[in-house]
C-alpha cells in the first residue's frame, strides 16, 4: 500500500521551487515517471482525485505511484470538511508528501460537484475544509486556488482569500494568476482566455512574506521561471512542462545546483526503455507512457517522426516485442534526424 517515505517537509518545501502543475487525464503515475526521470528534484502532483473516489472506490488504483516518484502531492477535490478529512486519513498510508487541495479547477464536472474553482466564492468553506484535513494529516496541507471567479475583485479577494487561509494554518498556496469565469468558458478557454496578473500575484508575496507562495499560469519556459523566482517562492508549470518536457524539466536540477541526470532529450529517452521494457512485460501498453512523451524532441531533428510511431504505433502494440521495436523505430527517427541536421 504505502510507496517508500516520504521526503519530508523541508524537502518538499525545498522542491516546491519548481513544481509540475497536477492536471487531470495527463499527469498519471505513468507520466509522472517521465518526468521524475528527467528531473530529481522537480515537486510532482497527480491529477485531481476527490474524495469521494477514495473513500468508496478502488484506493489502489487511484492512489498507488513508484517510490521514485518523491518528491510527490497528492491533489485531492471536494467542498465537504468530514469527507475530506476522512480522505486524507486514508491517503496518509500511502506516504505522500503533501496533499493538496484543488480551488481552482473550473471544469463543468468540477463545478457540480462543489469544489475546484467556484470555492473561491466560499472561503469559509475552504479553511473548514483544511483545518479538518490537517487534523488527521501527517504531511502539509497546502492550497491551490485562482485569483478570483467571474466579477469577483481580484485585488480584493485573492488577499482576504490568502489572509484567511494563513489564518486556517495554511502555509504555502500555489496561485493560478487568471480569473476562472465559471459560466460562457470551458476548461480550456479558461486557461487561455481570462488575462494573467502576474503583478497581483508577485504583489502577494510582498504582502504575505511569511507564506510560499508558488505562481502558477501560462509558464512556458525555464527563463520565465527563473524571472518569476526572483519575487515568488515557487513556480508551477502545466501546459508547456507536459507537451515540452525536456524543455522544462531536462535542465531543471540546474534551480537546486545540482547537474541535470542527462545532458540531451536523446539520452533521456534511451534510458526510458527499460522502464517502458518493464511496463509491458508486465502486461503494461506502450501508449501509456508514449503518450506523455510526445513532445520530448520538441523543435528538434526527427521530432515529426519520434511523434508519428508513438502516436500511430504504440496503440497498435500488442505485446513486448512490438512495443519495444515500435519505440526503437521512434529513436531511430530521432537519431536519423540529428545526422542529418
Amino acid at each position: 500500500m504505502q510507496n517508500g517515505e516520504n521526503s519530508g517537509a523541508s524537502g518538499v518545501v525545498t522542491a516546491a521551487r519548481l513544481s509540475v502543475a497536477p492536471m487531470m487525464d495527463w499527469t498519471d503515475r505513468n507520466c509522472r515517471m517521465v518526468h521524475r526521470m528527467l528531473s530529481r528534484r522537480a515537486l510532482l502532483y497527480t491529477e485531481m482525485v476527490t474524495a469521494q473516489a477514495i473513500i468508496h472506490g478502488e484506493r489502489g488504483r487511484l492512489l498507488d505511484y513508484d517510490a521514485v516518484e518523491h518528491p510527490l502531492a497528492l491533489q485531492l477535490g471536494g467542498s465537504e470538511p468530514a469527507l475530506l478529512a476522512e480522505a486524507t486519513r486514508i491517503a496518509s498510508d500511502w506516504g505522500y508528501d503533501e496533499i493538496n487541495l484543488n480551488v481552482g479547477c473550473p471544469s463543468d464536472r468540477v463545478q457540480s460537484g462543489c469544489f475546484g474553482a467556484v470555492l473561491m466564492t466560499m472561503p469559509q468553506l475552504v479553511a473548514d475544509c483544511v483545518q479538518a484535513m490537517q487534523k488527521v494529516s501527517p504531511v502539509e496541507i497546502t492550497v491551490k486556488c485562482r485569483i478570483g471567479v467571474d466579477d469577483q475583485n481580484p485585488e480584493e479577494v485573492l488577499p482576504a482569500f490568502i489572509a484567511l487561509m494563513r489564518d486556517s494554518g495554511v502555509r504555502r498556496l500555489s496561485i493560478h494568476a487568471r480569473k476562472a469565469w465559471l459560466q460562457g468558458l470551458s476548461p480550456r478557454e479558461n486557461r487561455e482566455i481570462p488575462p494573467l496578473d502576474y503583478p497581483l500575484v508577485h504583489r502577494m508575496k510582498a504582502q504575505f512574506p511569511d507564506l510560499h507562495l508558488s505562481i502558477n499560469g501560462g509558464i512556458a519556459s525555464m527563463d520565465e521561471v527563473r524571472g518569476h523566482l526572483q519575487v515568488m517562492d515557487g513556480a508551477m508549470v502545466g501546459r508547456a512542462a507536459y507537451h515540452q518536457p525536456w524543455d522544462i524539466l531536462g535542465q531543471a536540477d540546474l534551480l537546486w545546483g545540482d547537474e541535470p541526470t542527462f545532458t540531451n532529450p536523446f539520452d533521456a529517452a534511451i534510458a526510458m526503455r527499460p522502464v517502458i521494457d518493464a511496463h509491458v512485460t508486465n502486461g503494461g501498453r506502450l501508449h501509456q507512457f508514449g503518450r506523455h512523451m510526445l513532445g520530448m524532441f520538441h523543435g528538434r531533428p526527427g521530432a515529426r517522426g519520434w511523434r508519428r510511431l508513438l502516436s500511430e504505433g504504440a496503440s497498435k502494440a500488442t505485446d513486448r516485442a512490438s512495443a519495444l521495436a515500435v519505440y526503437d523505430a521512434a529513436l531511430a527517427e530521432v537519431a536519423a534526424g540529428a545526422e542529418a541536421a
